[in-house]
């Protein structure tokens, strides 16, 4: 879902990831496969075994057909059936398979332990990345590139290790057959074959390489708009246009299946040629070959021994044209994975960074400026205090900079200038690990897990009991109406919390960061979305929550900041006035007007025509 932040328009688009070459996308995946290297090693026995089993099996034949060329109803036939022969046949494709499976078996702990590893990798990394990373994505098309290049690099692995190298050797060991029990005229059909075929294929599949590229890009941004009406499936509704949104998958789907037939058709062309060029080495072998017998200086076992050695020569070739597309098209798929991998941070710890120290929780901005872009400046030369243990508020319209602040002190974006502190230790020279641990926050826009109420709860502390969950449940005011739910803890809130109102979210968010206990506190908007009653009910539990701790609030409703000590308002990204509340109202500014409109505005709404309070 591509996700947007009215606090952060004009930001500057993300770097194109560079072009990489195959040979650094093969580089890149060396090291995850590198700590498998015994089972490498093991498997490649493995399977150098079992083509040598498989070419000793033309071997076998000649010498079985050899033995029994024998004129018809010649009475020794029955005396000279060679049984060892038979065994030793059969003994040689059974052994072919047993070392394959063996192969398989060995080595498969290697690719899927890899494709694991690297696919956690970019899960970590991905959430190591900074706020305007995840602010610019677009979750169906990168979960589609993460998907691909997870197969991809099964597949890679597996090709490039265990199936290229024993079929060169298969090839060697078979022009080594040619060459010693026949002539040179074999070998050098064999290898005239053999470099029209990789010619061929390399350079056709080179120029095809872009329609498995513009393939997946058009696959994804269809997967992308596909993810995005779904998640948005209530604004869908409001405005009747699923229609709207069929058509716009459609005109992806229809774009995609245009790239497939491209793909498609330059892959029968590709095809048709690799088995032309089989077609014609495979009609100069067998003509050679029969001559030969015909003169009189080859057997009907040589015969029969050429024969399946070019089978067992070409099949081998012929794959290696569908190994090097496959091998492409894997590059091309884990390549995407490895740019998100190398997305660099925006925001990362310092080399040598401790964890903060929480002796009170005093939060200090000294002289900060900030802005998402150079062109808008969104704080300008901001001073002000948390003294530990108490309540600061910040206030003022829209834009002003108010949720930027607590952007900053997560550290989901280092400032441009000045500093913040955290009992006088720049937050830029701790890990944030240690920061973030010491800071709960409660947003303004609460998005909650696919799961139950009580993992959603939890996920404030994780490992906490469920007398504990339910403690902070209560001191949110949510217990109450979790209790009265059919599956009680147990229910599940929906995609992004969609099956529970906005109160309930926000409520849910509350006990979550109730349960973290940090010492650090931060309300953004935190009863933005409860009613009065609500609002009044919580705002005494978090002024209880908040006792002791170093409290930012950042609100827009002046009457949930009343009892703060200090109250800041901002306007343009500075501080335009500052004091408690009965101070402010006193000096007849800012504050004062927005106090006397929002009181207006109150008394109107909470009276209807009828005389009525409006839930």
């Amino acid at each position: 879902m591509r996700r947007h932040s009215l606090a952060v328009p004009g930001e500057p688009a993300a770097p194109s990831p560079r072009t990489r070459s195959d040979a650094e996308t093969l580089k890149r995946l060396v090291p995850y496969v590198w700590r498998y290297r015994w089972r490498v090693g093991a498997a490649l026995v493995f399977l150098v075994a079992a083509k040598v089993a498989n070419l000793g099996v033309p071997l076998l034949l000649k010498h079985l057909v050899d033995a029994l060329n024998l004129p018809a109803g010649d009475a020794r036939a029955l005396l000279v059936v060679p049984a060892g022969l038979l065994l030793a046949y059969a003994a040689l494709r059974l052994s072919t398979s047993v070392f394959t499976e063996l192969r398989e078996l060995v080595f498969a702990k290697a690719t899927h332990g890899a494709s694991r590893q690297i696919a956690l990798e970019t899960f970590r990394h991905l959430h190591a990345l900074s706020l305007r990373f995840h602010l610019e994505r677009q979750t169906g098309g990168m979960t589609r590139d993460i998907e691909r290049g997870t197969r991809a690099l099964q597949s890679l692995v597996s090709y490039s290790l265990y199936t290229i190298l024993p079929t060169l050797v298969e090839l060697a060991l078979a022009l080594v057959l040619l060459a010693t029990k026949f002539d040179l005229g074999y070998v050098w059909i064999t290898l005239a074959a053999l470099a029209a075929y990789i010619t061929f294929t390399i350079t056709v599949t080179e120029w095809r390489t872009h329609f498995r590229r513009k393939m997946n890009e058009l696959d994804s941004r269809a997967h992308t708009r596909a993810i995005d009406a779904l998640l948005n499936y209530e604004t869908v509704k409001y405005f009747n246009n699923e229609e709207f949104e069929a058509t716009r998958y459609d005109e992806g789907l229809d774009a995609y299946r245009r790239a497939q037939i491209k793909s498609q058709t330059s892959l029968s062309l590709l095809n048709t040629g690799q088995q032309l060029i089989i077609a014609g080495s495979l009609l100069a072998m067998l003509w050679r070959a029969t001559s030969g017998v015909v003169d009189g200086h080859l057997t009907l076992g040589d015969l029969v021994l050429i024969n399946a050695l070019l089978i067992q020569l070409y099949i081998p070739m012929n794959f290696l044209g569908v190994l090097y597309r496959e091998v492409k098209q894997s590059l091309a798929d884990l390549d995407k994975m490895f740019a998100l991998l190398e997305r660099e941070r925006e925001v990362a710890d310092m080399p040598g960074a401790g964890a903060l120290q929480v002796h009170g929780g005093t939060v200090r901005f000294e002289n900060v400026g900030f802005a998402y872009d150079p062109a808008r400046p969104i704080l300008r030369e901001l001073s002000f205090e948390v003294p530990a243990g108490k309540t600061v508020a910040v206030v003022g319209a829209s834009g002003a900079g108010k949720s930027t602040l607590a952007r900053l002190i997560y550290r989901f974006y280092d400032v441009q200038a000045g500093r913040i502190t955290i009992d006088g230790q720049d937050i830029r020279t701790v890990t944030q690990d240690s920061l973030r641990r010491a800071i709960g926050i409660v947003p303004q826009d609460t998005v909650l897990f696919n799961d139950t109420v009580e993992y959603n709860i939890a996920y404030g502390r994780a490992g906490a009991s469920h007398p504990e969950v339910e403690a902070a449940a209560k001191a949110a005011h949510i217990h109450e109406f979790i209790a009265a739910q059919p599956q009680g803890y147990g229910t599940v809130v929906g995609e992004r919390g969609l099956k529970l109102s906005g109160g309930e979210k926000q409520r849910v968010a509350i006990a979550r960061t109730l349960l973290k206990d940090p010492p650090i506190m931060i309300f953004d908007e935190a009863t933005s979305a409860l009613d009065s009653a609500n609002e009044r009910a919580i705002q005494a539990e978090l002024k209880s929550a908040s006792r002791g701790k170093t409290t930012l609030v950042i609100a827009h409703r002046l009457s949930t900041v009343v009892d703060a000590h200090e109250i800041l308002v901002m306007e343009a990204g500075r501080i335009v006035e500052r004091g408690p509340h009965a101070a402010l109202l006193a000096q007849g500014g800012r504050y004062a007007r927005m106090w006397q409109l929002q009181h207006a505005a109150q008394e109107k709404s909470e009276t209807s025509v009828d005389g009525h309070q409006v839930a």
